[in-house]
């Protein structure tokens, strides 16, 4: 098992409100360029997303909650369709969104005993918590250019990642792995 990051990034590593809902000066980056460079499976997760599980903070389950289940493209209905794990220490009700469920217990422990590939979208508390175990494989991202200048960084100052670039995909995202790592 593998523990996968995606993530829209800007030129400056922020990853923080790509799509403006959280209201900050500069939120909405990733589509200020249209829905073309989001629209549709661009970080190629193909059957990770069938086999695997979706780890999501309450805030990106809330919002992906809304927005999914009304779509009937077939990168849709893979999401829709997939498994999901919902890390929240407010939420009780996950019935929104179809095979979604809470994390039982503490995050990192039900990371590691995770038999599924886990695949992290947005939630950047979980990206960072994950990172800081050193838990994380992968990553999967898709560089938009624009320079904000502020926000929440993917990379927090002070953190080392040593990262090998695997494939830079047609679409536009890039796939690094963790440098001398191998999958669980």
């Amino acid at each position: 098992m593998s523990v996968v990051v995606i993530e829209f990034i800007t030129l400056d590593g922020r990853a923080s409100d790509p799509d403006g809902r959280a209201g900050t000066p500069h939120g909405g980056w990733a589509f200020r360029h249209g829905p073309e460079p989001v629209a549709g499976d661009k970080f190629r997760l193909g059957n990770l997303l069938d086999e695997g599980v979706l780890l999501l903070g309450r805030r990106t389950w809330e919002l992906f909650a809304e927005i999914w289940p009304g779509r009937d493209d077939p990168f849709a209905a893979r999401m829709n369709a997939a498994a999901k794990l919902v890390a929240s220490r407010t939420l009780t009700d996950v019935s929104a969104w179809e095979n979604s469920r809470l994390v039982d217990g503490d995050l990192v422990d039900a990371v590691k005993s995770e038999h599924r590939d886990v695949i992290i979208t947005g939630s950047l508390s979980i990206v960072h918590t994950l990172m800081g175990e050193g838990l994380i494989d992968e990553y999967r991202l898709l560089t938009f250019p624009t320079v904000l200048g502020v926000g929440t960084k993917l990379f927090p100052a002070g953190s080392f990642v040593d990262l090998q670039c695997r494939a830079i995909e047609p679409a536009g995202a890039a796939v690094y792995a963790r440098y001398g790592r191998s999958a669980r």
